[in-house]
């Protein structure tokens, strides 16, 4: 037992000297009074010190109960008190003296204090009932005692007032005795030892002053055995508190205890009886009134065993109960009002790292977090208050953070309910919900954050947005849209995980670009999105939010990205909008995309401010792609078609065809539709119309003996649409056209974007017979490797080299450097918009073979064309 200090030494020692006092008293020849005072008074006063010792925390806390054992120690001290002045008090001429009254007092605080040694005390536990059966086991024992000893002693005596007298002190003891007995023999405390002894204290005071009572009525010394067994007994009182119990006793049934007083008085009965029936003639009635009495006692045992059994049915549910909570991992616990701790259920150690006597008789409340404790706290006293008490009968839930032995806190949701067999204890179920509070954590996490990125998503950002411009207004608020160009072709290439990487990769980049109080956030794709906050200090002005969509672009530019063992350059589109007064987030959001876009229209790699235009451009084309659908069911769309001349002969040797739209009577040029046609994919079934219907024209001048070919242009979308070669040669097929008459022109930048896809599409149109053109020949991408890949018919020169002849040396020299080259190549070098007659004569002199433009002939419809038959002159006002 683990302790401050042993305390046994000198517990050892005074008895020792206890003993050989009493020893050298009897040597000496000391009277029976005196040896008896020599032993009760150093007894009590060790047993005192003893208990007083113990109650001072030299003990283990799970041990000690200093409320009952300093009731004890006092009552030791007033009974040695008593003990000590007897032989004294003896000499006066009073039956029950002062030292009676003192010793009488020590025993009614023996006696309280060993009420106080069981939990709940024992005077708690019904008063009427507990000194009902006090009473009545006091009274048995005393009618027993009346038939084999007082009887006579009465019959004898002289005096009846001094015999009644005399019994005082033992009666009383016998009633206190009798009172306290039952619920510390019953009791299931942790250490119950010292109230037996106690209660042994009591038994032997009780038999010492009834001894002694009978000798002074007799006028005989009171017998030394009878003096001794008290101080014998406090010398083991003495001990008690040291004394760790290798196995706790078990207590005695409920029912057993119960039904003691009921024993008692059968016992009594049945023996007053046969005392009657020896000595008075009225053995009748005396046989009548005990039957009457044993069958009353029948029937409050059967009542008795009834009730016991209800007690155990109760029993068996509270454990069924604790078993259920143990089993699903909670913590039982068992508070008295004061948040003491006083049972511990198991589970403790496995959830928490506690051992049961780590918490036991300590306060709850040293392990629940500081934040908490007010809540709890009331909890408890709402649990203890009677006027609450039947709100309370369902328990109340309650969620606080208890801590665990490693020093962490743990989030429990907590249960409280009164206890069932005792009001003034509080029955606190703690389950651990760590794993739950975790894996909410976790969903709140993905709920608002990207898992690729780990950055914040779409969702917070709105909901910040939203936060931002509500609490500090639309000063120096703006938002930064980044748009990675090209990634699409990253994903087909490498695959979605390596385009997962090198996002993760783009997102650690911007976030070393971006300012602390920035919220940095994937839009969706490969957009990104950065909310750059105002505030009372002057938020943000426009040209830190434009140097930092530059920074933006730089970050993701400057540097290729490693995937798949191989480096990926990239570039970013970027759009900036500033919030204004009265602007909703979504708005301010959608200008940022609507900045981005323009950006990434513009060729990307650069950054747009958001402007009021813009929206109004996107809306035009969000009403345009509207009208599309219905503009090709009606057949809103015609063809004109601009005539190529041979520059050598001035005859016309082919028509580019051109869409035209007619909406509702208004002419939409060109660059309004065609890019939102292409958007929204209704230029492949447009463009396969426009096919048709020129094959057709074209054939049908052919058929007049006009030899002329058919030039058309092809987007992106439409040559890589699933059926385009076919619809090709059932166009052919359908209006008779040579595939040689077609002239199917590409732009440079469709080659260098997916180059591997397009030339294998556009290499299986070749191998229909049909030519390819590469058109605006010249404007900066990789044209002169591809004239090597694919086998082209036909370069046409772009009109911003045409339009600088003349005028602009470099303009001619490269001008005149394609024509040389593509004659090289064999190839049919054609000038687009031809405006001027210089332009013309330089073309000519360049050896230029094929030329168009509004000075050879503006676009004409189908009727124009037919008066072009057979031939054409130059418009040369030169």
């Amino acid at each position: 037992m683990n302790v401050r200090r042993d305390p046994r030494v000198p517990v050892t020692t005074a008895a020792g000297l206890g003993a050989v006092a009493v020893v050298v008293a009897l040597i000496t020849g000391g009277s029976a009074p005196v040896v008896t005072a020599i032993a009760g008074v150093v007894t009590g006063l060790l047993a005192a010190t003893s208990l007083i010792m113990a109650a001072t925390r030299v003990v283990p806390a799970h041990r000690r109960q200093p409320g009952a054992w300093r009731w004890m120690a006092a009552g030791s001290l007033t009974w040695l008190l008593g003990v000590g002045l007897r032989p004294v008090a003896d000499g006066t001429p009073f039956v029950l003296t002062f030292a009676d009254l003192l010793m009488l007092v020590g025993s009614v605080l023996l006696a309280i204090g060993c009420g106080l040694s069981v939990k709940p005390p024992a005077f708690t536990r019904g008063v009427i009932r507990q000194a009902a059966d006090a009473y009545l086991g006091a009274a048995s024992v005393f009618a027993v005692a009346w038939v084999a000893v007082l009887g006579p002693a009465f019959r004898r005596a002289e005096d009846t007032g001094a015999f009644f007298v005399a019994l005082a002190l033992p009666v009383v003891c016998l009633l206190a005795t009798c009172a306290v007995t039952p619920a510390v023999v019953a009791s299931r405390s942790g250490n119950r030892v010292v109230g037996l002894t106690g209660v042994g204290v009591l038994t032997a005071i009780t038999v010492a002053e009834m001894a002694t009572a009978l000798a002074r009525l007799g006028g005989d010394t009171p017998p030394l055995a009878a003096g001794l067994v008290v101080p014998a007994m406090l010398l083991v009182l003495a001990v008690t508190p040291w004394v760790q119990e290798v196995r706790p006793v078990r207590p005695l049934p409920a029912a057993l205890t119960a039904a003691t007083p009921l024993v008692l008085v059968a016992a009594a009965t049945v023996i007053a009886t046969l005392y009657v029936l020896g000595s008075s003639r009225d053995a009748a009635l005396a046989v009548v009134a005990a039957s009457v009495v044993l069958v009353l006692l029948g029937r409050l045992f059967v009542l008795l065993v009834e009730t016991a059994g209800m007690r155990r049915l109760v029993d068996v549910g509270e454990q069924q109960l604790r078993r259920l909570a143990e089993n699903t991992g909670d913590v039982v616990l068992v508070c008295d009002p004061g948040g003491v701790v006083q049972e511990v259920g198991p589970g403790l150690e496995t959830t928490y790292g506690y051992r049961p006597e780590d918490l036991a008789f300590r306060p709850i409340f040293d392990y629940i977090h500081p934040e908490d404790l007010p809540a709890v706290q009331a909890l408890l006293d709402r649990m203890t208050d009677e006027d609450d008490g039947p709100e309370q009968e369902g328990g109340t839930r309650i969620s606080c953070r208890f801590r665990a032995s490693d020093g962490t806190w743990r989030p429990t949701e907590s249960v409280a309910a009164r206890h069932v067999r005792d009001d003034d204890l509080v029955l606190v179920t703690i389950r651990d919900i760590s794993d739950q509070v975790a894996l909410r954590n976790q969903v709140t996490h993905l709920t608002f954050h990207d898992g690729v990125t780990g950055l914040p998503n779409r969702a917070y950002l709105e909901e910040r947005a939203r936060d931002v411009l509500t609490r500090r207004g639309a000063g120096g608020t703006a938002v930064i849209f980044l748009d990675l160009d090209g990634f699409t072709s990253v994903n087909d290439s490498v695959g979605h995980a390596s385009g997962d990487h090198l996002l993760g990769q783009a997102a650690r980049r911007l976030r070393s670009a971006v300012r602390a109080d920035d919220t940095l956030a994937r839009w969706g794709g490969d957009e990104f999105a950065v909310l750059l906050e105002g505030g009372a200090s002057g938020g943000t002005d426009a040209q830190t939010a434009i140097d930092l969509a530059e920074r933006l672009v730089r970050a993701v530019s400057n540097e290729p990205f490693r995937v798949a063992d191989r480096d990926i350059a990239l570039t970013a589109s970027v759009g900036v909008a500033f919030a204004e007064e009265d602007l909703p987030p979504g708005d301010l959001l959608r200008n940022a995309d609507v900045a981005m876009s323009r950006a990434k229209e513009l060729g990307g790699r650069r950054v747009e401010v958001f402007a009021t235009h813009m929206h109004a451009d996107v809306l035009r084309r969000l009403e345009i792609a509207s009208d599309l659908q219905r503009a090709l069911l009606e057949n809103q769309f015609a063809i004109e078609y601009q005539p190529v001349v041979d520059l050598a002969t001035s005859q016309v040797t082919a028509v580019e065809a051109l869409v035209r739209w007619w909406r509702g009577g208004t002419f939409v040029p060109p660059e309004q539709f065609l890019g939102a046609a292409e958007d929204t994919g209704i230029i492949v079934p447009l463009s396969e119309w426009i096919l048709r219907e020129a094959c057709r024209e074209v054939a049908a001048w052919r058929a007049s003996s006009w030899d002329i070919g058919l030039a058309l242009n092809l987007s992106a979308r439409q040559i890589m649409a699933p059926r385009f070669v076919e619809t090709v040669a059932e166009a052919l097929s359908e209006s008779g056209l040579p595939a040689s008459v077609l002239t199917l022109e590409v732009i440079e930048e469709m080659l260098v974007d997916d180059a591997g896809d397009m030339i294998s599409r556009l290499s299986e149109l070749r191998a229909l017979g049909v030519r390819l053109a590469i058109d605006d020949f010249g404007t900066g991408y990789a044209s002169l490797a591809f004239l090597r890949q694919l086998p082209v018919d036909m370069i046409k020169i772009d009109p911003s080299f045409v339009s600088g002849l003349g005028r602009d040396d470099t303009l001619t020299l490269l001008t005149k450097t394609i024509v040389q080259l593509g004659n090289d190549l064999g190839l049919i070098v054609v000038a687009e918009g031809i405006e001027r007659p210089e332009q013309l004569d330089l073309l000519r002199k360049m050896g230029c073979t094929r030329g168009q433009g509004y000075l050879v002939a503006r676009p004409m419809t189908a009727r124009g064309v037919d008066s072009l038959m057979p031939t054409t002159t130059l418009q040369n006002t030169a």
